[in-house]
């Protein structure tokens, strides 16, 4: 073991869609097993995603996964929610680390001191490999919940609020797995109700 210290990136995934969890992910890279072509999840093929995310799992030290659930973003707010999936993420990992570097400008309250670092799934290895875990993790969960809701396309934006999503919404009205507190959500939820 080298005298490195034990860092842990962490990303989270699922801020800004008007569905389902969103989901961290803490990873704690092996200095002696480099994984190349880290990078900004959102800038890769879901192909190379898919590959990476096997490799990251097989080489890291640690690595974990955090969520917080609909119900969860709802009662917090958004923010609030990312940063409790960030701390469940360390808090699940099988090494402590003895620092956090977390992508963007906020860190979560952890036992360990942590560093914000805006745009760090760009620049940072380890937050990379988080937001890589993170990003495969939720992706493949909408995936399961398209099974379960079609008529949402939730397999194709993710929950995100595209054209299709939106006009899903007012056409259906929500699911379960609908955030109610997003507004697009929640005027969907006021149409249905005057109906």
């Amino acid at each position: 073991m080298s005298d490195a210290p034990l860092i842990a990136g962490v990303d989270e995934v699922g801020r800004g869609p008007l569905a389902g969890p969103v989901v961290a992910a803490a990873v704690i890279l092996d200095p002696a097993r480099p994984i190349a072509g880290l990078a900004d999840s959102k800038t890769l093929s879901p192909l190379r995603r898919e590959q990476l995310a096997t490799e990251i799992r097989a080489k890291a030290l640690a690595w974990a996964l955090g969520r917080a659930e609909v119900a969860e973003i709802d009662r917090l707010n958004i923010l609030q929610a990312s940063l409790l999936a960030m701390q469940r993420a360390i808090a699940a990992l099988s090494i402590v680390p003895e620092q956090a570097l977390v992508d963007g400008n906020r860190c979560p309250p952890l036992a360990c001191p942590c560093r914000a670092i805006v745009k760090g799934d760009a620049t940072v290895p380890a937050i990379s490999a988080a937001s890589i875990l993170a990003k495969v993790a939720r992706d493949a969960e909408m995936g399961e919940l398209h099974e379960r809701y079609p008529r949402y396309g939730f397999a194709q934006h993710k929950g995100y609020p595209t054209a299709a999503h939106r006009d899903a919404l007012r056409r259906f009205g929500p699911c379960p797995e609908h955030r109610r507190s997003f507004a697009p959500v929640a005027a969907a939820l006021s149409t249905d109700l005057q109906e």
